[in-house]
């Protein structure tokens, strides 16, 4: 029986694809290990979105080698974003690549290990970036939190944004298949899902012809022992009435946003193709935080993009000041070949990006510390995830998406296990974490 490790890079959706892969393999009999010296084969489940993705990708496919070259490891294969973007040049530049599967085509994994097998060389699976979602091998991962893809591809076309060209169209998974896949994942321990897709706010419009994530919220809420749903990447066009009022009724739905906004300029954000403008992100926001009093907003916004110029980032920088959003991350435009602002004029300097990123997240800073402070003695449910030392735990609440996020840290003299939902009142803040202590 040969052994098989999977190394994935990037996002939450480069994890289900290699859980996808591990169960295709384990349906073949191939065993699936963590530990690199035991593996007969290393797929690398690559990123390729930005640069700074891209080379963490170079340098973990140069690690991996030193396994075929120094152990037991036989055949290098490449997977994900990168490798279908760039399979050619790998395969030129990295002799010791044996094969390449494109996002598309993670259900030919065990055929282009055969091939290995029966010793064919630089082997690839590409082009069939809209392939379906594949829907019959069951999920092999039951943390606490799990994340769900309910779409795959894009229809937006940003300038900046080369996702399109790598993962296809937008292809939404149908409503049943979605509701099946979480029954499985609670049924196995599961209290939180995090749905994801490039575009989650555009779900369903492909195959039924209108909007339906309000819909889909609707049935995943009434899922028994099903604890939290969380909504992530949702772009602000489509978020309409129906939709927030799914949020705002169903109580599993949490309170959160991650609405990627880019910018708030109206010309910088023609020139990125965004379908919205500032007067109606503002209205939006402003819709939300009625509606929903205790709604947490999360968003995105690139720095530097070609054209952005003093006055244009300074209206974002105020904007962020006004507006005083709970969650921000700030990016710096990474120029990406294959992109129509690629060859856009007016490139920023990477140096004036770079201080632009800086200014914004320090004045992030200073907001995520007032408004943390006023949630002292507040009450929230936190979810357990680890434990610091003895009496001192790491947890989340409905305000926390995992990693991109704060943390909740709780004192208790009761020992908490990993998983634990528990009551605690915040006695002390940083920055972008809280204190609480537990309530008995």
């Amino acid at each position: 029986m040969k052994n098989i490790s999977i190394v994935t890079l990037g996002c939450s959706k480069n994890e289900i694809d290699s859980e996808i892969m591990t169960g295709i393999l384990k349906k073949h009999n191939y065993r699936i290990t963590n530990s690199l010296d035991e593996a007969d084969i290393i797929v690398i489940n690559t990123c390729g979105f930005i640069d700074a993705a891209k080379e963490e990708s170079i340098e973990t496919i140069w690690e991996m080698i030193r396994y075929k070259e120094e152990g037991k490891c036989k055949y290098i294969i490449l997977a994900g974003c990168l490798a279908e973007r760039y399979y050619k040049e790998l395969l030129e530049e990295i002799d010791q690549v044996d094969g390449i599967i494109g996002t598309g085509n993670i259900k030919d994994i065990v055929n282009l290990i055969n091939r290995l097998e029966n010793g064919e060389k630089s082997i690839v699976y590409t082009k069939n970036i809209n392939e379906s979602y594949i829907e019959d091998i069951p999920r092999q991962n039951f943390k606490t939190t799990e994340y769900v893809k309910i779409s795959e591809g894009c229809n937006n076309f940003c300038t900046y944004c080369i996702i399109p060209k790598l993962r296809g169209k937008y292809r939404s998974r149908k409503i049943e298949d979605i509701v099946k896949e979480v029954e499985y994942l609670v049924e196995n321990g599961v209290k939180e899902i995090i749905l994801i897709g490039q575009n989650t706010a555009d779900y369903g419009i492909d195959i039924y012809g209108e909007y339906k994530l309000s819909t889909l919220l609707d049935r995943l809420n009434e899922i028994k022992q099903l604890k939290w749903i969380r909504l992530l990447y949702l772009y602000p066009d489509h978020i309409d009435e129906k939709l927030i009022s799914s949020i705002k009724n169903n109580d599993k739905v949490l309170k959160y946003l991650d609405m990627p906004l880019q910018h708030i300029n109206n010309r910088i954000l023609k020139r990125m193709n965004r379908k919205t403008t500032k007067e109606e992100i503002t209205k939006l926001i402003s819709t939300l935080r009625e509606e929903i009093p205790d709604i947490i907003i999360r968003t995105t916004f690139i720095v530097g993009f070609p054209g952005e110029d003093e006055d244009s980032f300074n209206e974002l920088y105020e904007f962020v000041k006004d507006t005083k959003l709970d969650r921000i991350g700030v990016f710096t435009y990474s120029r990406e070949e294959g992109t129509p602002a690629y060859n856009f004029k007016n490139q920023v300097d990477e140096e004036i990006k770079n201080f632009r990123r800086d200014r914004i997240m320090e004045l992030q800073s200073s907001i995520s510390y007032e408004l943390n402070r006023r949630k002292l003695d507040r009450i929230y449910e936190v979810l357990i995830e680890d434990v610091e030392e003895d009496g001192l735990y790491i947890g989340r609440t409905y305000m926390d998406s995992p990693e991109i996020d704060g943390v909740y840290y709780v004192k208790s003299d009761e020992k908490l296990e990993i998983g634990q939902f528990v009551k605690a009142k915040t006695v002390d803040f940083l920055e972008y974490d809280l204190i609480g202590e537990i309530i008995k």
